[in-house]
């Protein structure tokens, strides 16, 4: 992450500018002989999934397949309109994509949907067996495979990352959402650990957008003293709003998705997104060469990051401490 030369806003304004200007086929190449890849996104093209792509369109290179010359790449962001996904997933099918890559569990549902015949890369989709997706990591089968989502197991961490920032922490709010079929049981999961390390738990539920403010003025009224966010797409398509309502309550945050605490949010620990991609272009070469999806088992994430935001911290008026500094592999000034 440290040898990327451009800022998250740089990421994104080169690759908008890349997305904007790329031929959807290559004149030089007949339309008919170039692969074609539909690229589904739940979120709009943010920092954090600005460094996957630039780390996707390498790992494609490395493989023989440079996007413009003998690969087509069609992109389509819902920018955290969800009901959008349905739609968007039908045009790439409708423009005979050869092989479907998304994330989350809306966008893979949307791409399932759409089709059941054309390969399907999903990217961090947590509790993809319990959701239907595929039938087991080993053996996926049907026309999904890619990569699983972290482990509710991460939640453990993530509470003990956040009782190391805050030593005398003794409640902490929970903001889960109860469509998501793996949260409950996250939820009793956590409390064991939660437990142990000396913290009460305060769940609060949000269904939409709608019942942030809500869920923020609940956790005030709780007294709670920080904030634990599951990983939803729900969550992550709206980062900043999060950050900002934390913030504006006083509560240092904790999430997965990095996108948290580029958005001002306090500590951020999960999987690395570049790492995700790079990982994805495995699976599309191995597809595109003819490889059927069911037999192509079904990762997950072995690389996490620890990202603190130091700006976010001095708001807060929390110093943190040297060895949580040490662990982090980034920290924004």
């Amino acid at each position: 992450m440290r040898s990327l030369r451009y800022s998250p806003v740089g990421l994104i304004v080169v690759l908008a500018l890349g997305l904007c200007t790329a031929p959807r086929s290559s004149p030089a190449q007949p339309s008919g002989n170039m692969p074609r890849i539909g690229f589904l996104s739940g979120t709009a093209l943010t920092p954090e999934l600005a460094r996957g792509l630039e780390a996707f369109r390498p790992a494609l290179r490395e493989r023989g397949w440079v996007e413009g010359h003998n690969l087509a790449i069609e992109y389509r962001f819902a920018e955290g309109q969800f009901e959008r996904l349905p739609t968007l997933a039908a045009e790439l099918v409708g423009l005979h994509v050869d092989v479907l890559v998304t994330e989350g569990s809306e966008g893979v549902q949307a791409a399932q949907q759409a089709s059941q015949t054309i390969p399907i890369v999903m990217r961090s989709v947590a509790e993809p067996v319990q959701r239907g997706f595929i039938a087991s990591l080993a053996r996926p089968g049907g026309n999904i495979t890619g990569l699983a989502g972290a482990s509710g197991d991460l939640n453990g961490k993530r509470l003990e990352l956040l009782k190391e920032a805050l030593p005398m922490l003794t409640h902490v709010a929970v903001l889960w959402n109860p469509p998501q079929p793996a949260h409950a049981p996250m939820l009793k999961a956590l409390a064991e650990e939660a437990q142990a390390v000396g913290v009460q738990l305060h769940p609060v539920a949000v269904h939409s957008l709608t019942d942030f403010e809500g869920a923020f003025a609940a956790m005030r009224t709780g007294h709670a003293e920080a904030l634990l966010i599951f990983g939803s797409d729900l969550h992550s398509s709206h980062s900043h709003r999060l950050a900002d309502l934390a913030l504006q309550s006083q509560l240092p945050a904790m999430a997965g998705a990095r996108e948290f605490a580029d958005s001002g949010g306090l500590m951020t620990y999960g999987p690395s997104a570049s790492d995700a991609l790079s990982r994805v272009a495995y699976y599309v070469d191995r597809l595109l060469k003819g490889t059927k999806p069911a037999d192509l088992p079904v990762e997950q994430p072995t690389k996490f990051e620890l990202v603190l935001n130091r700006k976010t911290a001095q708001a807060l008026g929390i110093t943190f401490p040297p060895t949580l500094l040490i662990l982090a592999d980034e920290v924004i000034q």
